[in-house]
């Protein structure tokens, strides 16, 4: 069974929410032109001045989003 993996990248500062939102549309964005799959694209705020954007991909994918991509961690979802 594969794994999947979530790959985040984190904001911080008065604007965090509104910069992560924007960066899920880069995710999208690439993810589309790549004809990659993923599972999921959203963010999650931690207080109002952290907030992580984040994509959910196969462990199988991982490298190739995280070599374009440059996230600053990951997790096993």
């Amino acid at each position: 069974m594969n794994r999947k993996i979530k790959l985040l990248w984190d904001f911080r500062g008065e604007d965090a929410s509104e910069t992560a939102k924007h960066h899920t549309n880069h995710l999208k964005e690439f993810a589309t032109l790549e004809k990659l799959p993923f599972y999921e694209i959203d963010i999650k705020e931690k207080n109002p001045m952290l907030v992580s954007a984040f994509i959910v991909v196969d462990e199988m994918d991982m490298k190739i989003y995280r070599d374009a991509l440059k996230p600053h961690r990951g997790e096993v979802f």
